[in-house]
């Protein structure tokens, strides 16, 4: 009798994400994030909002599916899903969650939403999903696909 195993999901790097972060469901900003490594599950990277890549550092749980992670303004954490598209053979990696703005930004304090999402061929079976992902989907991969077509690395 054979188990049914459950495809291995995770992060995938190095990976060039398009994000977007609002406060109070206002957007402030739009950029694009690389998660360079995770090495024994520390997060590596870069962040990019105004055409400087910042550093970043943080966590990853693989059992959980959370994501944290620092750069100097602002303090991360969110959770991985996923929406596999059959049709075109596109599976959407999401990471959404809150963040915290902290000094030196004019806004340290301020609570706000973040999302941001990368795609990348699907191979093998989808994961079939009831859910619609949210609108931010659909923003932020038009955010990477603009900038790579523009040949931005960020």
């Amino acid at each position: 009798m054979e188990t049914e195993q459950k495809p291995i999901i995770s992060i995938p790097f190095p990976s060039q994400w398009g994000i977007d972060a609002a406060i109070a469901g206002r957007p402030i900003v739009r950029g694009t994030l690389n998660i360079n490594s995770i090495p024994d599950n520390r997060v590596d990277g870069t962040v990019n909002f105004r055409g400087t890549p910042i550093q970043i550092q943080g966590s990853w749980n693989e059992s959980t599916k959370q994501i944290t992670f620092d750069s100097p303004y602002a303090t991360f954490s969110g959770n991985l899903t996923i929406f596999d598209d059959p049709q075109i053979k596109i599976r959407h990696f999401i990471l959404s969650g809150r963040f915290i703005m902290k000094p030196p930004s004019l806004q340290a304090g301020e609570y706000g939403t973040w999302i941001a999402t990368t795609d990348k061929s699907l191979t093998g079976s989808p994961i079939i999903s009831t859910t619609v992902p949210p609108v931010g989907v659909f923003l932020t991969s038009n955010i990477l696909s603009q900038m790579q077509k523009q040949g931005y690395r960020g």
